[in-house]
């Protein structure tokens, strides 16, 4: 089968339109997307890009072969944040000389990424081919891949970045087409700059490769002075390492365009003296939260971990299936209001789908073309998911003999797109749990808010049954399980 007829079309943000996805070799086709810095514990908003990609890669292995496909997503785990959290946790421990700062930023960024870890699994996310972290790739590496020192090294020699107190800049002025992701061009930024440019900066937009680290900063030895590399480089590095220099897919959120994603471009370009560092850049759109930019200013501010293990968001724990649900059901290019309400909207559609998957024994042995069609539009997850919900009314309305064709399609689609396909189970808990809070509205008389309780439990298949207690009068609410 020809690339071209495999039929994918992804909107590229550096073209600004959609377009046939061809790769440089289809049998291996390379997808870098940017991690999380782990400093802290991921919160919603990281899940998004994480969730989009997952669903890419999924896709790519589909139609090009599960051998076929490096995904790499990488661990920034030097950052100034990092330093400063490590200091506050460990701050006595390095004061008293018997953990160094080096020793207590590991501390710190192996509990926040294996933490990481555990949220995107539960988030139903694969691992990705490889997950560099960006420690590893600061000095040249004994296995000759990239490292940001010789990047570093070869921009100062190509005249592409210049010493200056203290400091490496890359040389905004040195690439005449600096600013193409972002479409901002040079002079623009200049005559829009409303500070004074550091005196040591020839351009307002010249960005740091290399800075110098103080005794209480972690650093490593450079041609340039015991230091830490810039945001910016580490990417450039790692996707070289196991990308190449020009790869097929970069990815990230929609903020990082300016100035991450527009800096890495100019940095690889620069150094490797290519016409591109990717063909393809996808971005997925902003996440608010009930309507309001996340901010922990606002108290709305929820980690994975957050809405996974502990009743912050709607009083509750969310299934890690019904965030990435919710998450998909948002084209990824768009904007989307993280609420309850959405939850509860995933959470039923969930239920539904799998109660109709469940009237087959196993899956089927294809993924529906349907499916594959909609997901190779730009990932319209939303059109996937109308092919889902038909299946889920066929496989209900079947009556024939022998195998219930559509929902052996329906378990198929669902273990592609990451949700579990094991029988769906009855919690006993948390429909209790609901009762119970359906009866204080009652004893509230707040019948509207009792009602929407009721069906929205209905909607999932429980229905309830109201009576009185033979012995005690009191009001009981008794359920079952309908199909």
């Amino acid at each position: 089968m020809s690339d071209a007829s495999k039929g994918l079309r992804l909107y590229n943000t550096l073209t600004r339109t959609k377009e046939g996805f061809v790769p440089i070799d289809p049998l291996d086709v390379r997808m870098y997307v940017c991690g999380p810095t782990v400093y802290d514990f991921a919160h919603i908003g990281n899940a998004r890009p994480v969730i989009v990609f997952d669903v890419l890669f999924r896709l790519l292995r589909h139609l090009y072969g599960e051998t076929h496909v490096t995904y790499v997503r990488n661990i920034t785990d030097v950052d100034d944040k990092i330093n400063a959290r490590a200091l506050r946790d460990f701050g006595g421990e390095i004061a008293s000389g018997t953990l160094s700062l080096n020793e207590a930023i590991r501390r710190v960024t192996e509990k926040t990424a294996d933490q990481f870890h555990r949220d995107v699994a539960t988030l139903g996310c694969l691992e990705p081919t490889v997950e560099p972290r960006a420690t590893e790739f600061v000095e040249p590496r004994a296995d000759g891949k990239a490292d940001m020192i010789t990047l570093i090294k070869s921009l100062i020699e190509r005249g592409h970045a210049y010493v200056a107190a203290g400091e490496v800049l890359f040389d905004t002025a040195s690439m005449p087409d600096y600013g193409q992701l972002s479409k901002r061009n040079l002079d623009e930024q200049q005559a829009g700059a409303r500070i004074a440019v550091e005196a040591h900066k020839k351009n307002p937009g010249d960005f740091v490769l290399w800075k110098l680290s103080s005794p209480e900063e972690p650093g490593w030895q450079s041609p340039w002075g015991r230091g830490r590399p810039g945001w910016h480089i580490e990417c450039s590095a790692m996707s070289a390492a196991y990308l190449g220099e020009v790869f097929d897919i970069h990815g990230g959120g929609l903020d990082l365009i300016f100035p991450h994603h527009e800096n890495e471009i100019a940095q690889s370009r620069c150094a490797h003296g290519t016409d591109v560092m990717a063909n393809v850049w996808m971005h997925n759109g902003f996440l608010q939260v009930e309507g309001q930019k996340m901010s922990k200013s606002l108290g709305n501010f929820y980690s994975i971990h957050e809405l996974l293990e502990t009743e912050t968001f709607g009083g509750r724990r969310w299934p890690g299936e019904v965030l990435r649900l919710a998450m998909l059901m948002t084209h990824y290019r768009e904007p989307i209001d993280f609420s309850v309400r959405k939850l509860e909207e995933a959470e039923n559609t969930l239920r539904k789908w799998k109660r109709a998957s469940d009237l087959a024994p196993a899956a089927g042995s294809q993924v529906p073309a349907e499916v594959v069609e909609a997901l190779s539009d730009d990932l319209a997850t939303y059109a996937a998911f109308q092919q889902l919900t038909q299946l889920a009314g066929e496989a209900t309305d079947f009556s024939g003999a022998g195998e219930n064709g559509a929902a052996a399609s329906l378990k198929t689609s669902l273990a592609f797109l990451g949700f579990d396909v094991g029988a769906a189970k009855v919690d006993e808990a948390a429909i209790a749990e609901t009762i119970a809070r359906r009866l204080q509205f009652i004893a509230a008389k707040n019948w509207a808010e009792a009602d929407r309780i009721r069906d929205e439990l209905l909607a999932q298949g429980v229905q309830l049954k109201d009576g009185k207690d033979p012995v005690t009068g009191e009001r009981v609410t008794t359920w079952e399980v309908k199909r």
